[in-house]
Protein backbone atom coordinates (compact mmCIF):
# COMPACT_ATOMS: atom_id res chain seq x y z
CA UNK A 1 0.00 0.00 0.00
CA UNK A 2 1.39 3.44 -0.85
CA UNK A 3 2.41 5.84 1.89
CA UNK A 4 -0.63 8.09 1.65
CA UNK A 5 -3.01 5.11 1.81
CA UNK A 6 -1.24 3.71 4.87
CA UNK A 7 -1.38 7.17 6.45
CA UNK A 8 -5.13 7.52 5.81
CA UNK A 9 -5.89 4.01 7.05
CA UNK A 10 -3.88 4.36 10.27
CA UNK A 11 -5.32 7.79 11.05
CA UNK A 12 -8.83 6.45 10.46
CA UNK A 13 -8.26 3.59 12.90
CA UNK A 14 -6.82 5.86 15.56
CA UNK A 15 -9.64 8.38 15.29
CA UNK A 16 -9.06 12.07 15.88
CA UNK A 17 -9.04 14.52 18.74
CA UNK A 18 -11.57 17.38 18.82
CA UNK A 19 -9.33 19.82 16.95
CA UNK A 20 -8.58 17.31 14.19
CA UNK A 21 -12.22 16.24 14.02
CA UNK A 22 -13.22 19.86 13.37
CA UNK A 23 -10.88 19.97 10.38
CA UNK A 24 -12.19 16.62 9.16
CA UNK A 25 -15.78 17.89 9.37
CA UNK A 26 -14.84 21.06 7.46
CA UNK A 27 -13.38 19.02 4.60
CA UNK A 28 -16.29 16.58 4.55
CA UNK A 29 -18.81 19.44 4.46
CA UNK A 30 -16.98 20.97 1.49
CA UNK A 31 -17.01 17.64 -0.36
CA UNK A 32 -20.69 17.03 0.37
CA UNK A 33 -21.58 20.56 -0.78
CA UNK A 34 -19.65 20.28 -4.03
CA UNK A 35 -20.96 16.75 -4.71
CA UNK A 36 -24.55 17.93 -4.22
CA UNK A 37 -23.96 20.99 -6.39
CA UNK A 38 -22.56 18.91 -9.25
CA UNK A 39 -24.82 15.86 -9.11
CA UNK A 40 -27.90 16.79 -7.10
CA UNK A 41 -28.93 16.12 -3.53
CA UNK A 42 -30.16 12.53 -3.92
CA UNK A 43 -27.38 10.11 -2.90
CA UNK A 44 -29.13 7.23 -4.69
CA UNK A 45 -28.45 8.89 -8.03
CA UNK A 46 -25.22 10.69 -7.06
CA UNK A 47 -22.35 8.26 -6.31
CA UNK A 48 -19.94 11.03 -5.29
CA UNK A 49 -22.44 12.36 -2.75
CA UNK A 50 -23.19 8.85 -1.50
CA UNK A 51 -19.49 8.21 -0.85
CA UNK A 52 -19.12 11.57 0.89
CA UNK A 53 -22.11 10.88 3.13
CA UNK A 54 -20.70 7.47 4.09
CA UNK A 55 -17.38 9.12 4.97
CA UNK A 56 -19.21 11.72 7.08
CA UNK A 57 -21.20 9.06 8.92
CA UNK A 58 -18.00 7.10 9.59
CA UNK A 59 -16.72 10.20 11.39
CA UNK A 60 -19.99 10.54 13.33
CA UNK A 61 -20.89 13.85 11.74
CA UNK A 62 -24.19 15.17 13.18
CA UNK A 63 -27.15 14.67 10.85
CA UNK A 64 -27.99 18.40 10.90
CA UNK A 65 -24.51 19.31 9.62
CA UNK A 66 -24.79 16.75 6.85
CA UNK A 67 -28.23 17.93 5.73
CA UNK A 68 -27.19 21.60 5.74
CA UNK A 69 -24.18 20.80 3.57
CA UNK A 70 -26.42 19.07 1.02
CA UNK A 71 -28.86 21.98 0.99
CA UNK A 72 -26.02 24.46 0.45
CA UNK A 73 -24.94 22.40 -2.52
CA UNK A 74 -28.42 22.24 -4.04
CA UNK A 75 -29.02 25.94 -3.44
CA UNK A 76 -31.74 25.51 -0.81
CA UNK A 77 -29.44 27.35 1.62
CA UNK A 78 -26.89 30.04 0.87
CA UNK A 79 -23.40 28.61 0.60
CA UNK A 80 -19.85 29.18 -0.63
CA UNK A 81 -18.92 28.44 -4.24
CA UNK A 82 -15.85 26.22 -4.06
CA UNK A 83 -13.39 25.69 -6.92
CA UNK A 84 -11.68 22.33 -7.45
CA UNK A 85 -7.92 22.52 -8.02
CA UNK A 86 -5.16 19.94 -8.35
CA UNK A 87 -1.47 20.66 -7.84
CA UNK A 88 1.42 18.38 -8.75
CA UNK A 89 4.94 18.31 -7.45
CA UNK A 90 7.72 16.58 -5.59
CA UNK A 91 8.02 15.96 -1.87
CA UNK A 92 10.88 14.77 0.38
CA UNK A 93 13.17 12.29 -1.33
CA UNK A 94 11.82 13.36 -4.73
CA UNK A 95 8.56 11.42 -4.34
CA UNK A 96 5.67 12.29 -6.67
CA UNK A 97 2.75 14.10 -5.02
CA UNK A 98 -0.75 15.07 -6.18
CA UNK A 99 -2.83 17.47 -4.08
CA UNK A 100 -6.61 17.94 -4.55
CA UNK A 101 -8.09 21.17 -3.19
CA UNK A 102 -11.49 22.76 -2.72
CA UNK A 103 -11.21 26.51 -2.19
CA UNK A 104 -13.05 29.81 -2.26
CA UNK A 105 -9.74 31.69 -2.65
CA UNK A 106 -7.33 30.33 -5.25
CA UNK A 107 -4.52 32.78 -4.40
CA UNK A 108 -4.59 31.83 -0.72
CA UNK A 109 -4.57 28.13 -1.54
CA UNK A 110 -1.64 28.15 -3.95
CA UNK A 111 0.38 30.23 -1.48
CA UNK A 112 -0.36 27.77 1.33
CA UNK A 113 0.41 24.73 -0.81
CA UNK A 114 3.69 26.23 -2.07
CA UNK A 115 4.70 26.98 1.52
CA UNK A 116 4.01 23.41 2.66
CA UNK A 117 6.03 21.96 -0.22
CA UNK A 118 8.89 24.42 0.33
CA UNK A 119 9.16 23.73 4.08
CA UNK A 120 9.40 20.00 3.29
CA UNK A 121 12.20 20.55 0.82
CA UNK A 122 9.94 19.85 -2.15
CA UNK A 123 8.45 21.96 -4.90
CA UNK A 124 5.31 22.34 -7.01
CA UNK A 125 5.79 21.35 -10.64
CA UNK A 126 3.94 21.98 -13.88
CA UNK A 127 0.61 20.38 -14.78
CA UNK A 128 1.16 16.78 -15.82
CA UNK A 129 4.62 16.46 -14.30
CA UNK A 130 3.64 13.54 -12.03
CA UNK A 131 -0.05 12.76 -12.70
CA UNK A 132 0.97 10.26 -15.40
CA UNK A 133 2.48 8.11 -12.64
CA UNK A 134 -0.95 7.50 -11.03
CA UNK A 135 -4.12 5.60 -11.95
CA UNK A 136 -7.57 6.53 -10.68
CA UNK A 137 -8.93 3.52 -8.76
CA UNK A 138 -11.39 2.51 -6.09
CA UNK A 139 -9.64 1.38 -2.90
CA UNK A 140 -11.19 -0.56 -0.02
CA UNK A 141 -9.13 -1.83 2.92
CA UNK A 142 -10.32 -4.60 5.22
CA UNK A 143 -8.58 -5.56 8.47
CA UNK A 144 -7.51 -9.19 8.61
CA UNK A 145 -9.58 -9.66 11.74
CA UNK A 146 -12.72 -9.00 9.68
CA UNK A 147 -12.27 -11.49 6.82
CA UNK A 148 -9.90 -13.82 5.00
CA UNK A 149 -8.39 -13.47 1.55
CA UNK A 150 -10.43 -16.26 -0.08
CA UNK A 151 -13.71 -14.74 1.10
CA UNK A 152 -12.75 -11.25 -0.07
CA UNK A 153 -11.55 -12.63 -3.38
CA UNK A 154 -14.88 -14.37 -3.92
CA UNK A 155 -17.00 -11.35 -2.93
CA UNK A 156 -14.79 -8.78 -4.61
CA UNK A 157 -14.15 -10.41 -7.95
CA UNK A 158 -17.79 -11.43 -8.34
CA UNK A 159 -18.80 -7.79 -7.80
CA UNK A 160 -16.21 -6.50 -10.28
CA UNK A 161 -13.02 -5.90 -8.28
CA UNK A 162 -9.75 -5.96 -10.18
CA UNK A 163 -7.55 -7.38 -7.45
CA UNK A 164 -7.27 -8.30 -3.76
CA UNK A 165 -3.83 -7.82 -2.18
CA UNK A 166 -2.36 -8.93 1.14
CA UNK A 167 -0.82 -5.82 2.73
CA UNK A 168 0.37 -7.22 6.03
CA UNK A 169 -2.26 -6.30 8.62
CA UNK A 170 -5.02 -5.73 6.07
CA UNK A 171 -6.32 -6.68 2.64
CA UNK A 172 -6.50 -4.10 -0.12
CA UNK A 173 -9.29 -4.40 -2.69
CA UNK A 174 -8.70 -2.50 -5.94
CA UNK A 175 -11.49 -1.61 -8.36
CA UNK A 176 -12.09 0.48 -11.44
CA UNK A 177 -13.83 3.73 -10.39
CA UNK A 178 -17.08 2.66 -12.05
CA UNK A 179 -17.12 -0.66 -10.11
CA UNK A 180 -16.28 0.83 -6.71
CA UNK A 181 -19.89 1.20 -5.50
CA UNK A 182 -20.85 -2.34 -6.54
CA UNK A 183 -17.91 -3.85 -4.66
CA UNK A 184 -18.47 -1.73 -1.56
CA UNK A 185 -22.16 -2.67 -1.50
CA UNK A 186 -21.29 -6.36 -1.96
CA UNK A 187 -19.03 -6.19 1.11
CA UNK A 188 -21.75 -4.52 3.15
CA UNK A 189 -24.30 -7.11 2.03
CA UNK A 190 -21.90 -9.83 3.20
CA UNK A 191 -21.47 -7.97 6.55
CA UNK A 192 -17.76 -7.40 5.95
CA UNK A 193 -16.57 -4.25 7.71
CA UNK A 194 -13.98 -2.10 5.93
CA UNK A 195 -11.63 0.53 7.33
CA UNK A 196 -11.24 2.71 4.27
CA UNK A 197 -13.32 3.04 1.09
CA UNK A 198 -12.55 5.78 -1.41
CA UNK A 199 -11.85 6.72 -4.98
CA UNK A 200 -8.15 7.46 -5.00
CA UNK A 201 -5.07 7.84 -7.17
CA UNK A 202 -2.78 4.82 -6.89
CA UNK A 203 0.87 5.07 -7.97
CA UNK A 204 2.09 2.78 -10.72
CA UNK A 205 5.48 2.46 -8.99
CA UNK A 206 6.67 3.43 -5.52
CA UNK A 207 9.71 5.21 -4.14
CA UNK A 208 11.07 3.70 -0.93
CA UNK A 209 11.91 6.17 1.85
CA UNK A 210 13.89 5.32 4.97
CA UNK A 211 15.13 7.15 8.04
CA UNK A 212 15.08 10.94 7.92
CA UNK A 213 13.45 11.11 4.48
CA UNK A 214 10.58 8.88 5.67
CA UNK A 215 10.08 11.04 8.76
CA UNK A 216 10.14 14.20 6.64
CA UNK A 217 7.51 12.70 4.36
CA UNK A 218 5.25 11.94 7.33
CA UNK A 219 5.62 15.51 8.61
CA UNK A 220 4.87 16.73 5.10
CA UNK A 221 1.69 14.63 4.95
CA UNK A 222 0.72 15.93 8.39
CA UNK A 223 1.05 19.51 7.12
CA UNK A 224 -1.05 18.69 4.04
CA UNK A 225 -3.69 17.15 6.34
CA UNK A 226 -3.79 20.31 8.45
CA UNK A 227 -4.46 22.66 5.51
CA UNK A 228 -8.19 23.42 5.33
CA UNK A 229 -8.16 23.89 1.55
CA UNK A 230 -6.55 20.50 0.84
CA UNK A 231 -9.10 17.71 0.55
CA UNK A 232 -6.88 14.78 -0.40
CA UNK A 233 -3.32 14.11 -1.41
CA UNK A 234 -1.58 11.17 -3.04
CA UNK A 235 2.05 10.12 -3.28
CA UNK A 236 4.17 7.24 -4.50
CA UNK A 237 6.15 7.13 -1.25
CA UNK A 238 6.73 3.73 0.31
CA UNK A 239 7.18 4.38 4.05
CA UNK A 240 7.80 1.77 6.76
CA UNK A 241 4.72 1.18 8.92
CA UNK A 242 6.64 1.85 12.11
CA UNK A 243 7.59 5.35 10.94
CA UNK A 244 3.98 6.25 10.07
CA UNK A 245 2.74 4.76 13.35
CA UNK A 246 5.25 6.77 15.36
CA UNK A 247 4.12 10.08 13.87
CA UNK A 248 0.45 9.78 12.75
Amino acid sequence: MSGHSKWSSIKHKKGANDAKRGKIFTKLIKEITVAARMGGGDPDSNPRLRTAILAAKAQNMPKDNLERAIKKGTGELEGVDYEELTYEGYGPGGVAVLVDCLTDNKNRTIADVRCIFSKAGGNIGTDGCVSWMFDKKGLITVDKSESDEDTLMEIGLEAGAEDVKDEGDCFEIITAPEDFEAVREALEKASVKYDLAEITMLPQTQTALEGKAAEQMCRFMEALDDCDDIQKFYSNADIPDEVINSIS
